[in-house]
């Protein structure tokens, strides 16, 4: 019984190998030296399309909820209310207060950010294009 399970075996498999083998299903060419370091779903030949830059393409949103998860939830809450797990103890601001954004620039803001202010810890680290977009975020949660 077990010669009969392995040839089957080996039958299946050459036959799978043989049907991913078939060149003439698939239009399939000899590589150039032209081919190489092409950027991907870019042809030999074709000029790719001028990236934008940073300041063009804004922050990427995805980037600053994870930075804003990670460094500013713990005290400031999920919307800027100051309501986060740490909040009272580090005495959060509610940045979401119209007052407190009335007084403050977008500039002072990724200023503390960057260098931290009072219990609050010098985010340095973060890319420029992160702390613009965590500003936005603090703007877009404004109370009426």
């Amino acid at each position: 019984m077990r010669p009969f399970v392995l040839t089957s075996l080996l039958l299946a498999s050459s036959l799978v190998f043989a049907a991913g083998c078939d060149r003439s299903s698939r239009d399939v060419r000899e590589w150039k030296s032209t081919d190489h370091d092409q950027p991907l779903g870019q042809q030999p030949g074709q000029v790719a399309a001028r990236p934008r830059s940073s300041a063009e393409q804004g922050p990427d949103q995805s980037l600053v909820e994870i930075a804003w998860q990670r460094n500013c939830a713990s005290c400031h809450g999920q919307r800027g209310k100051g309501d986060g797990p740490q909040g009272p103890m580090m005495r959060a601001p509610d940045l979401t207060r119209s007052d407190w954004q009335a007084q403050v620039t977008d500039e002072q803001v990724a200023d503390v950010i960057r260098k931290g202010r009072n219990r609050m810890p010098a985010f340095s680290n973060l890319p420029d294009p992160v702390i613009v977009g965590l500003v936005g975020r603090i703007r877009a949660n404004r109370s009426p």
